[in-house]
């Protein structure tokens, strides 16, 4: 986690630690880890990190910056640190800290949404393919078509035309669609 150095301020007082975290970080190209608060006492540490000249001359800017507030109990600056000091650098309790995902860990979150996607899609296209065949069932071919003498009668009433009970056309119809349209065409003739 931290390379270079690790820069510690400890200052009694949260407007206090703001002051100093501002001037150490405008001093220098340092990137501030975040801060931790005491449970008692009101102190604050401000943790910083960077190269060991930059967080050198950033810690001294945030000294004096934050001493013209409130008292700076102590600061401090690791070269180097090792490794397992990162897990008491940043804790649950750091502030401001967020923790960037490993490159394994943002591969396998893209690969699980990708994944979702893909069942989502699926999923989707089964429900269409359903969807169509259920309407292919419901659809009557032409050539199997039933007689018309065999086709369901309209509720709305018999054709005002031929009064045949099995003609589909119903009041309102074009004339056309009569079962005996043509054969009452050539007597009108």
């Amino acid at each position: 986690m931290v390379q270079n150095a690790l820069g510690l301020i400890e200052i009694v007082g949260l407007a206090a630690a703001l002051e100093a975290a501002d001037a150490a970080l405008k001093a220098a190209n340092v990137q501030l880890i975040g801060y931790e608060m005491t449970k008692g006492g009101g102190m604050v540490v401000i943790k910083l990190t960077g190269n060991v000249g930059a967080v050198s001359a950033a810690i001294q800017a945030g000294k004096a910056a934050g001493s013209k507030v409130n008292k700076v109990f102590a600061t401090h600056i690791i070269p180097r640190p090792h490794d397992t000091l990162s897990g008491i650098v940043t804790t649950k309790d750091t502030v401001g800290f967020k923790e960037k995902k490993s490159l394994v860990e943002k591969e396998k979150s893209e690969e699980i949404q990708k994944d979702k996607e893909i069942v989502a899609v699926d999923e989707l296209q089964l429900e269409v393919q359903e969807e169509i065949e259920t309407a292919e069932k419901k659809k009557i071919e032409p050539s199997e078509q039933l007689p018309i003498t065999e086709q369901p009668k309209k509720i709305s009433g018999y054709c005002n035309i031929c009064g045949d009970p099995a003609c589909p056309r119903v009041k309102g119809d074009p004339k056309i669609t009569c079962i005996h349209y043509d054969r009452n065409n050539k007597e009108a003739e």
